[in-house]
């Protein structure tokens, strides 16, 4: 795994993406990182690694206290039948991480572009987005701008969508690029 962090930062310095990484203990759940995150600025977020009933993959991306009704959730994200969680094998195999450390950095590792990534448009309300950087022991401090040029250069080009309840809709973040 040290491996491919080195050559996700270098990819982030290739790109002219600026990050900030704080190194902590392992964290396994939202709930987990509350004391961590209290130090760290910026919106923190949960991400969930989905699949439909057709076996199509998403990973959608919202702040850590969005509630998000997975009921509903395939109307929103245009998915084929209800949604459930893709196992943590296939999580391996295709996003290349494990469980407790999904990220939307894994879209290094997706080169045949399995996964969809859906961005929750209230998410996108904070300038500066945290994430695990391929393993739970540390965050990364990324701006929004910058995390869609990153998804756009693994060819992951994101849904910017209203997937939480509290979410007021895309069109206030027209200005992404």
């Amino acid at each position: 795994m040290a491996a491919r962090r080195a050559a996700l930062f270098q990819l982030f310095e290739s790109l002219g993406i600026r990050t900030t990484t704080h190194e902590h203990e392992a964290v396994f759940t939202v709930a987990e990182s509350r004391h961590v995150k209290e130090s760290i600025p910026g919106g923190h977020t949960k991400n969930l690694f989905l699949k439909d009933k057709k076996g199509r993959l998403f990973l959608v991306v919202a702040l850590g206290d969005a509630v998000i009704d997975l009921k509903r959730l395939h109307e929103v994200i245009g998915a084929s039948g209800r949604l459930s969680f893709g196992s943590g094998e296939l999580l391996e195999e295709v996003w290349g991480v494990k469980p407790g450390s999904v990220t939307p950095f894994g879209a290094t590792a997706d080169g045949e572009g399995r996964v969809t990534v859906v961005l929750d448009a209230a998410m996108l309300g904070h300038e500066v987005l945290n994430y695990h950087p391929l393993e739970n022991t540390a965050t990364t401090s990324i701006s929004r701008d910058d995390l869609v040029v990153f998804l756009k250069a693994t060819g992951h080009d994101p849904l910017i969508l209203p997937v939480s309840a509290d979410d007021c809709g895309p069109l206030r973040h027209a200005g992404l690029p």
